[in-house]
């Protein structure tokens, strides 16, 4: 593929094949961050598991203490009393079997999906819909609950969800260039941490076998690691 002299560019200010500390890294990282619009930050992160073993699936979810400088669309269903407590608790849509029909018809205006544990059979209807769009609501993310305030207020603040995906990577949002290298290391610090705690009993060897950082537009940049 035809690299773009933006990237020549941005490749020649650091040594790809390097890792660098975490410092060093998020300033290179933010050098090369020369699009127009403010990049969005994500973190990348091979880790030393066998994804294929149930006992070693990585998986939770963390709130950002920055956030992640995303405007967050928050889908609520429930009923009663639990839909009036996600109106008052800012949810931009709360519904139940009238807005199941409208996904049913194709809509997915909404970024984190939130429901009652009793309405998780309406939300079944619509599981082949969100499941491949990482919509589904799921009691481990915090996405099926009864405290539908708290779920709200976790998402609007910059919760994340982390999983390993196939090939054993995980793949989080940091936040965005203009956030600057303090707020986005303090951000990698949180999630690297939940990631650590996170580490299945039975995984051996090196736990992280590979972090890299990069923007929308630029190139990864690796970061030293040691557990």
């Amino acid at each position: 593929m035809k690299k773009g002299k933006r990237m020549i560019e941005a490749l020649s200010s650091y040594d790809k094949a390097q890792a660098y500390s975490v410092n060093d890294a998020f300033e290179k990282m933010l050098g090369t961050a020369k699009a127009k619009f403010d990049e969005t930050v994500e973190l990348h992160v091979k880790l030393g598991v066998d994804g294929r073993n149930a006992e070693q699936q990585v998986r939770g979810v963390v709130v950002l203490p920055h956030g992640t400088g995303k405007s967050v669309k928050v889908l609520v269903i429930a009923k009663g009393d639990k839909a009036d407590e996600a109106l008052k608790a800012g949810a931009d849509y709360v519904g139940a079997e009238e807005i199941v029909a409208k996904i049913q018809g194709g809509w997915l205006d909404f970024d984190v999906c939130i429901t009652t544990p009793d309405m998780m059979g309406v939300v079944g209807r619509v599981a082949r819909v969100l499941g491949p769009k990482g919509l589904m609501p799921n009691p481990k993310s915090g996405t099926v609950t009864m405290d539908i305030k708290k779920a709200i207020n976790d998402v609007k603040a910059g919760k994340v969800e982390y999983r390993l995906d196939k090939t054993n990577n995980v793949h989080v949002v940091l936040g965005k260039v203009s956030f600057g290298k303090e707020k986005l290391v303090d951000n990698y610090s949180t999630v690297i941490e939940a990631l650590q705690k996170a580490k299945p009993a039975s995984a051996k060897g090196q736990y992280f076998k590979n972090i890299s950082i990069c923007s929308s537009m630029g190139p990864g940049v690796k970061i030293v690691s040691t557990l």
